[in-house]
């Protein structure tokens, strides 16, 4: 049917989608501002005048660490396509926000795949959604390590008690959905993205180890870039925490936070609510911790999504014959 719409209504349909993704994406970060239930805008704005802490030199120090967070995001996006086919920085740049943009809106920012995909002709979209698949399994394999590590010392150096009944509850069912997941495995049935099982991890094995140890190493920077960026704006609010000690807390709060499930919307709601709940042990009162929780999310979610609202407005659908 697509085939058979006339030129100037597939010129129309196309621009509308484009405007569709823009205003959605604005929509959400006007109205996570405005109708945050946690905190509200007035609040959060009057607890940034209050306490004062923002010179020009913080602005600026915190503006090039997201910056650089985000540099080396878009270097690891040109390093994976690169696999295949060579990217400039600038085409990297433009795809990696214009799929932040599209992602705001959808669950689990499954948007970003469809986003990137479409950036390349048809041949090669499957391909550049394993390609994503592999940039985040990367960044969350690091999240992971990291985290287990500062919950593990979290719960041992706080005294957390541990409900040993309700964990033998969870180790069973992980066992079961783990038999489950192995047996559609073998039928091919159970899959990530759309893809089955043994596609994601032959494509995985196919690619080369230098690329999984870049793309690794890359990851790591990028977490150690943002958690910085968290722990320089608790001393920003004039807490006084010693940087590995609150290292467990923000190390642990990012796993909680990244292993439930959630859609877009909520994601920072659920952020909130984990690092309220931890760093109450270090005596971080609520509001500083939501404060920071939504400034992390301005510097590393909206105002880059806003820019790459500008490509996702001058986007062109690619040539078929690349």
């Amino acid at each position: 049917m697509y085939y058979n719409i006339p030129y100037k209504t597939k010129q129309f349909l196309f621009v509308l989608i484009k405007l569709s993704i823009v205003v959605g994406a604005l929509f959400f970060i006007y109205s996570r501002l405005t109708e945050n239930q946690q905190m509200r805008l007035g609040d959060f704005l009057a607890f940034l005048k209050e306490n004062n802490s923002f010179s020009a030199k913080n602005i600026i120090f915190l503006i090039i660490l997201t910056i650089f967070n985000w540099f080396f995001e878009i270097l690891k996006w040109k390093t994976l396509v690169k696999t295949f086919k060579n990217i400039s920085f600038i085409e990297a740049l433009e795809q990696s926000l214009g799929g932040l943009t599209a992602s705001l809106i959808t669950p689990n920012r499954i948007g970003d795949y469809g986003a990137k995909a479409v950036y390349y002709s048809k041949p090669h979209r499957k391909r550049i959604v394993l390609l994503n698949l592999a940039g985040n399994m990367s960044q969350m394999a690091i999240t992971t390590f990291f985290g287990i590590v500062g919950l593990v010392i979290f719960i041992n150096r706080y005294q957390i008690e541990v409900d040993y009944y309700k964990l033998a509850r969870f180790a069973v069912i992980i066992i079961l959905v783990s038999t489950f997941a192995f047996f559609s495995i073998k039928q091919e049935k159970f899959g990530i993205k759309g893809f089955s099982i043994n596609r994601v991890i032959e494509f995985i094995k196919n690619m080369p180890l230098k690329v999984h140890l870049y793309n690794l190493v890359l990851a790591l920077i990028r977490y150690l870039i943002f958690s910085f960026q968290f722990y320089y704006l608790l001393t920003i609010f004039g807490v006084e925490v010693q940087y590995l000690k609150a290292m467990v807390v923000i190390t642990s709060m990012y796993l909680l936070a990244s292993i439930i499930p959630s859609i877009t919307i909520f994601d920072v709601v659920i952020k909130g609510s984990v690092a309220v709940f931890l760093f109450g042990f270090v005596q971080v009162n609520e509001l500083t911790v939501l404060s920071i929780i939504t400034l992390m999310w301005l510097l590393n979610f909206a105002i880059p999504s806003v820019f790459g609202s500008y490509f996702v407005l001058n986007f062109k659908l690619p040539n078929t014959d690349e």
